[in-house]
């Protein structure tokens, strides 16, 4: 594995990222390449590079993992901004630069999500036409759920409130830095905080099973606005031409992966080919690192991209 940051010409700041190699790697052969995107408040650390992107080099992929712009040890300030837009333009200067690499075939390029990553990786593939397949894992759409549990069912009280803070900190006032999860299960336990996305969420990222120093869990309430307004599927009747395949567990939660995962998968008519992976008895958060999900997972997405990106 190697760390790289990544400065192309037309970037303001650099994108941390791991390259992983298959075994046996050979730097004078051209090799398909899959980018891993990270969860919402997480890292290359987590799932994504240690968990996906790990298990896929070791199947014959290079696998380019990366922190998402103002997060991790990704450049961007101010710190711990959850741009829509924003994360979608990471994948394509991940592959800018991945082309500019002599041991990557251009046209072998695929994409993996996990969790709200799942619903970027879609997004991006509805425009990036050098993403040749996509597969997205619990993947939320995160829009959907600033609009609905994360703002309290009160999109327009939320935006107001953004509104008046951005007004405040643009004055000089405090940044509002919003913790996005208990401290740990037994404090999610103290305050009741038991529904099964929100306790398997501070289970992952609030203990040693999952804590990385990069997977903040935190984010900038007051530049959050737009995301309100964002739409992962938008057109993807349309636009979402390539293969993709949609894995989700059918243990559902209050994140609502279970059900953007049906969604997508019902509206990507266009898909030259569209699989549904429905894992009975796992969990959005299992999908996460739990052996016999992911394993099941990976057991459908690993001759997935070998098919697609063939040479």
């Amino acid at each position: 594995m190697q760390s790289i940051q990544i400065q192309n010409a037309d970037m303001a700041w650099p994108i941390a990222a791991t390259i992983q190699y298959p075994p046996d790697f050979d730097e004078t052969r051209t090799y398909p390449l899959i980018v891993s995107i990270h969860p919402f408040g997480s890292c290359k650390e987590q799932t994504s590079g240690a968990i996906y992107g790990k298990a896929l080099a070791e199947q014959g992929f290079v696998v380019i993992a990366y922190d998402a712009s103002f997060q991790g040890e990704s450049g961007g300030s101010p710190r711990w901004i959850e741009d829509p837009t924003q994360r979608v333009e990471d994948v394509s200067r991940v592959i800018d630069h991945a082309v500019t690499l002599p041991y990557v075939d251009e046209d072998r390029i695929g994409v993996i999500g996990i969790c709200g990553g799942g619903g970027y990786a879609i997004n991006a593939t509805l425009t990036e036409k050098r993403i040749k397949a996509v597969v997205s894992v619990t993947g939320v759409n995160v829009g959907r759920l600033f609009r609905e549990g994360f703002s309290q069912y009160d999109p327009l009280g939320a935006l107001g409130a953004m509104a008046a803070q951005r007004t405040k900190e643009a004055r000089g006032g405090d940044l509002q830095v919003n913790e996005l999860l208990p401290a740990s299960p037994a404090v999610a336990t103290q305050n009741g905080l038991t529904e099964r996305d929100v306790f398997e969420a501070t289970d992952y990222y609030k203990t040693p099973r999952g804590q990385q120093p990069g997977g903040a869990t935190r984010m900038l309430f007051s530049h959050a606005q737009k995301t309100l307004a964002w739409d992962a599927f938008a057109f993807a009747e349309t636009l979402l031409t390539q293969p993709v395949m949609v894995v989700i567990g059918q243990k559902v939660g209050a994140f609502g992966a279970f059900r953007d995962g049906m969604e997508i998968y019902g509206r990507a008519t266009a898909s030259k080919d569209r699989q549904l992976v429905s894992l009975e008895g796992w969990s959005h958060y299992d999908l996460y690192d739990k052996p016999e999900p992911v394993g099941r997972a990976l057991e459908k997405a690993v001759p997935f991209f070998r098919h697609h990106l063939r040479e």
